[in-house]
């Protein structure tokens, strides 16, 4: 979870859910200011990270619609937390001043 939310884009993303409440990604791409494609690569992160949810709905016209909306979710951060994070980090690269 904490991976998902370490992205500028996916914190907005949150925001924008959290403020305007269920939203369809077209509508959630002009709130933000991104391209539908980079908002459906955010999106699939933080649902992955079971952020968020979405839901597929036809509109009357018969137009799909892909809703997304915030999943309850607490994050106790803790030493402890914080730790099996880290761990899941790449290591840093070597240089050769080192």
């Amino acid at each position: 979870m904490l991976a998902a939310l370490a992205n500028p884009h996916r914190m907005r993303i949150v925001r924008a859910l959290q403020v305007n409440g269920r939203i369809y990604v077209s509508q959630l791409a002009r709130e933000i200011g991104i391209s539908r494609p980079l908002l459906h690569l955010h999106l699939r992160k933080l649902e992955e990270a079971g952020l968020v949810t979405s839901q597929l709905e036809l509109s009357s016209e018969g137009k799909a619609l892909n809703f997304f909306q915030i999943a309850p979710f607490d994050i106790a951060l803790t030493p402890a937390e914080i730790a099996a994070a880290a761990a899941s980090l790449s290591a840093p690269s070597k240089t050769s001043d080192s």
